[in-house]
């Protein structure tokens, strides 16, 4: 028996690589892109570590070229979902009792085949299947995960070395003990480290998982799966099943076995699940833990102080990059005045400077749209744009879906502080901008804030010292995770943990200690070292 005591040190975060004409990496990742897109693979569901093939297929294609196919993919029917559940059951009786650092060495392994052997394979599914560019690939699939994986490592060995004082007529103890169940995981298309730590994350404490990915991220994520398996994980630990969300939900919901769930998606199909927990709270062993990251409507709010470059900069970045697919992206903008006369030509002219194409052309700056049931529903939001009096386009509003799911980076003003792009989440490369008088500032903050129903991220420009710190109050609960002279995207683990409230989520904080405890059930253990031998106390005497 090894009774060391570990600790494992905060790690560095992972170096992200440029990609930059010349670079070893731009090479490396241009062979792989050609080596995947040349091949067409079969995705297996993986269950209790074995592969299998339901004969139900969907196909995998490029978003920025749909007649590509890259991959078929096996759907779960329901026995396959019972059968996931049974393997996760038999699992959990072995890998919960595993000394965490066992646990700890597989993940951590998991985070250097991703660093070294397997970088350029996951980028490249990344940006076939996903439709991202190689920076936005690199700071994802590899960086944003390889830092999940080592980070968590550490934030669960401070969790675990919090313990209760002891005395010489006791000893105390706290054991995190994993959940009693399965975790259920519901991983989103647009990044594949959110899908690598959706499971990793109550893995480490001990958990199996039942992992449902993103039908438009199966590619990546399979390979994800590959990589798991790889690095030590236990056959049944992770289960792999894509296919209907509704089909999947059903069985795993209805489980008496269910002990959480770890989500990143809509808010629409969190509330579902949630209100069908609570409906099945009588046939849970214990209550489910629900953890989700949902929606946003981020915005960046501009005081007449703020420095115009770097507000220019935030917004095409914040609204734009991975053509606006990110929970944090900016898709709302409060301009004063002032600051607009001199900004919305040079913004206008600069978003029609952004490239559009395919992920392989490293020129592009966005790619295509995730599928076309997104790209319809972007473009209606235009549509609405264009119709309307109250707004105008003054970059972008086209889009062509013949080849690929291309929408042109879009730029509306309006003059309708509740006009319907400024209110709903549109998840696509649309920004809209409210310009109001500069003496409104403090005003225009509580519109902002009332604005949405959504509170992810949200950021604040102004040189202006008072000015920050008026916003971060009548801001306080409109962001979780809220940025000064910066766009409110590119969260990183370990610095910013990453999470929002109302209708963005639990704000559970993946990237810290948070999340972590959330898959563990902790129980106290007390030792009374000289037990009493006599009920009586003394004021009981006479």
């Amino acid at each position: 028996m090894n009774n060391s005591i570990f600790r494992f040190d905060r790690p560095a975060n992972e170096p992200v690589l440029n990609y930059a004409p010349g670079s070893k990496e731009r090479e490396a990742i241009r062979a792989e892109y050609k080596r995947q897109s040349e091949t067409t693979i079969d995705i297996p569901l993986i269950i209790g570590g074995k592969e299998v093939r339901t004969g139900n297929t969907g196909t995998v294609v490029a978003p920025h070229d749909h007649a590509h196919v890259l991959a078929t993919y096996h759907k779960a029917g329901s026995a396959e979902v019972a059968l996931a559940i049974d393997a996760a059951m038999e699992a959990h009786k072995k890998w919960s009792q595993l000394p965490w650092e066992e646990r700890a060495a597989v993940l951590l392994r998991a985070g250097e085949l991703l660093a070294g052997k397997y970088r350029w394979l996951i980028n490249a599914a990344t940006m076939l299947g996903q439709s991202k560019n190689a920076y936005q690939a690199e700071i994802d699939a590899a960086c944003e995960l390889i830092d999940f994986l080592r980070f968590n490592v550490h934030f669960a060995s401070e969790i675990y070395s919090v313990q209760p004082d002891s005395n010489a007529q006791a000893i105390n103890r706290l054991e995190y003990r994993a959940l009693e169940g399965f975790v259920y995981c519901v991983s989103p298309f647009n990044f594949t480290s959110i899908a690598g730590n959706l499971n990793a994350s109550p893995v480490l404490m001990g958990n199996v998982t039942v992992w449902k990915p993103a039908t438009t991220a199966v590619l990546s994520n399979y390979y994800l799966m590959k990589i798991f398996q790889e690095a030590g994980v236990p056959d049944g630990v992770i289960n792999f099943v894509p296919g209907q969300g509704s089909v999947i939900s059903d069985v795993v919901l209805n489980s008496e076995n269910l002990a959480g769930i770890h989500f990143t998606g809509s808010t629409r199909t969190f509330n579902g699940m949630w209100k069908t927990v609570g409906a099945n709270l009588d046939k849970y062993k214990s209550y489910p833990k629900l953890v989700g990251e949902t929606g946003g409507k981020d915005f960046i709010f501009a005081h007449p102080s703020a420095d115009k470059k770097a507000l220019l900069t935030a917004l095409i970045r914040g609204a734009f990059e991975f053509q606006g697919q990110k929970c944090s992206a900016a898709s709302r903008a409060y301009i004063p005045e002032s600051l607009w006369a001199e900004l919305k030509d040079e913004l206008a002219l600069k978003t029609g400077e952004l490239k559009l194409g395919a992920p392989d052309v490293f020129g592009n700056f966005v790619n295509a749209v995730i599928d076309e049931k997104a790209f319809d529903s972007i473009t209606s939001y235009i549509d609405r744009a264009k119709e309307s009096d109250k707004a105008e386009i003054i970059a972008g509003g086209g889009s062509d879906k013949s080849v690929g799911y291309y929408i042109q980076p879009t730029v509306i003003v309006t003059s309708d502080p509740h006009f319907v792009t400024l209110e709903e989440e549109i998840f696509g490369p649309v920004l809209t901008i409210y310009v109001y008088k500069d003496a409104d500032f403090e005003a225009t903050l509580e519109l902002c804030d009332k604005t949405s129903q959504y509170a992810l991220t949200g950021a604040v420009f102004a040189g202006c010292r008072y000015a920050v710190e008026t916003a971060k109050c009548k801001l306080r609960y409109a962001a979780g995770n809220f940025y000064v002279n910066d766009k409110p995207t590119g969260a990183v683990v370990g610095q910013q943990p990453f999470g929002g409230a109302r209708a963005s989520g639990t704000n559970d904080k993946a990237g810290c200690h948070l999340n972590l405890l959330r898959w563990v059930s902790p129980r106290t253990v007390k030792e009374t070292l000289t037990p009493a031998t006599d009920y009586s106390y003394p004021f009981l005497a006479d």
